[in-house]
């Protein structure tokens, strides 16, 4: 598959140079003709290196203020010209059109203008229509010519033109081509979802560039790759790289967190469950319930803080075997501790916009939805019993809510004094998920009087209520909306309980 071929021209018109020149002092080095315009043909001259302007060739001026500059079947034919096809070589010996072998553009910046809120005027000049158009010409006839849309492929096309003296394989010139198409149909995705705000077409497109190769999957016989920035939201410390199964924990720490801003908060996470959470006056209490409230769980857990760790807090860390520990920052003693075990790895989290939409494979397609953005507070609530629970009361239940958010239904989370007690994730049966909690928080020595109960969905009769009175559970935060509400709430005044509703589910599978 080598089919070599020499590089004896080049079109260069781009709008990043960083990194350029050498490798245009190489082209140079090789005689190999430059074509170019605008402020890259500006560039090159201010090397003091020989370049032609692209309207000698074309015979043709920049017009509509740079918004047609490269469009021309000199141009174009040059780049689509099959070398090896007689008809083609004829009609462009017959049009002096010369070859183009090698053809360096990127695109302009679209998506960092749009993100830098510029006006739609802005954001539309940055439409790149000639850049494009070359972009995917040359990688059309990659049999022919070498395409490089990016600059952070500047190095790799400078090591092949060193390594093989100016030439190029099939191979070769297929890589860059692929990598061409990724560009250019990155950038028109980026352009789609831009006017597809307003319109909300039912089209799916979602393009991400990097993609990082795991060790391995779910299991260790499947593969595995996440694409997107790590390194936008975390700065990692310490210890080995995020397996799949560590970065679905750590999605599910970052997501619950997120909910918790306003007191030192601590919360430990297994299989995309918090297993313990606290909110303390400091972060070393509320490590310290959290871990209370399943020690056993915790092992090989992911911990997230929402505030700097401690030498304190670091050294309760450090008696516990956990994979991942996650804080916005941490004291200098309290990470000299933690990077003591090579493998933990220790992540800062930085501020970061996280999706506001939910992408996954479903059947023979894809399901998208937005994000569950809803967090009640105390206006979301109402008292539906007798008795209305006191501002105590109050705090638990939307942290308990808070929980059953984020926890797997069929939930029922139980909460004492901001401290997560036990909850009953994934079940079949909400009645299920109500004994496995009390049971657990029962096991570890927990007095459920006075504690309060969330559920993440309506209850369909009056038994979790029942069950919840027998162990000591009499204050309840639930959605509402069944058609047997009314059980439920005559149960809770009947025995002096207190319940209220949100209007709000939170199911999450």
């Amino acid at each position: 598959m080598s089919n070599s071929k020499k590089i004896k021209s080049a079109l260069i018109s781009v709008f990043y140079k960083d990194n350029l020149e050498p490798v245009i002092k190489k082209l140079n080095e090789l005689g190999v003709t430059i074509y170019s315009t605008g402020g890259t043909q500006t560039f090159i001259e201010n090397m003091g290196l020989p370049v032609v302007a692209v309207e000698s060739l074309t015979s043709f001026p920049e017009i509509l203020g740079g918004r047609v500059k490269t469009l021309h079947p000199k141009i174009f034919g040059g780049i689509l010209g099959r070398r090896e096809l007689d008809s083609d070589v004829a009609q462009m010996e017959a049009h002096d059109i010369p070859n183009i072998d090698l053809v360096i553009v990127d695109l302009y910046p679209f998506e960092e203008t749009l993100a830098s809120g510029a006006s739609e005027e802005d954001i539309i000049e940055k439409i790149d229509i000639g850049g494009i158009s070359l972009i995917r010409a040359a990688a059309k006839n990659f049999n022919d010519v070498v395409i490089v849309s990016s600059r952070n492929d500047y190095a790799s096309l400078l090591k092949l033109l060193n390594e093989k003296n100016g030439a190029s394989d099939l191979s070769d010139r297929k890589t860059f081509a692929a990598k061409a198409f990724a560009m250019s149909s990155h950038y028109d995705s980026a352009i789609f979802n831009y006017f597809n705000t307003t319109e909300q077409l039912p089209i799916l497109k979602h393009s991400i560039n990097n993609g990082s190769t795991l060790r391995y999957g779910e299991n260790p016989h499947q593969k595995g790759v996440f694409y997107g920035d790590l390194e936008a939201m975390f700065e990692k410390l310490n210890g080995k790289e995020l397996s799949y199964n560590n970065l679905l924990d750590v999605d599910a720490a970052v997501n619950l967190m997120a909910d918790f801003t306003t007191e030192p908060t601590f919360a430990i996470l297994k299989h995309n469950n918090a297993c313990g959470v606290a909110s303390r006056p400091t972060i070393f209490e509320a490590y310290t319930d959290a871990l209370a409230g399943d020690p056993v769980s915790a092992f090989g857990g992911i911990l997230i803080s929402n505030t700097e760790i401690d030498f304190e807090t670091a050294e309760a860390i450090h008696q516990l075997f956990c994979e991942v520990v996650i804080a916005p920052s941490y004291s200098e003693t309290a990470l000299t501790l933690l990077k003591s075990k090579n493998n933990r790895i220790i992540l800062v989290q930085k501020p970061t916009a996280l999706p506001t939409k939910l992408i996954r494979t479903l059947l023979n397609g894809i399901v998208e939805q937005d994000k569950d953005s809803v967090t009640e507070t105390k206006a979301n609530l109402t008292t539906v019993t007798n008795v209305a629970p006191t501002e105590a009361q109050l705090k638990d239940l939307l942290f308990a809510n808070k929980l059953a958010k984020h926890t797997k239904s069929n939930t029922i989370v139980i909460v004492k004094n901001n401290q997560l007690l036990a909850s009953g994730t994934g079940q079949t049966s909400r009645v299920d998920a109500l004994k496995h909690a009390i049971s657990k928080a029962l096991s570890f020595g927990f007095d459920l009087k006075g504690a309060v109960m969330a559920s993440d969905a309506f209850f369909p009769f009056a038994d979790c209520v029942e069950i919840a009175h027998k162990v000591g559970i009499d204050t309840v935060i639930q959605p509402g909306g069944s058609i047997k509400d009314k059980d439920s709430i005559e149960y809770c005044n009947a025995k002096g309980m207190s319940m209220v509703f949100t209007g709000t589910r939170h199911f999450k599978h």
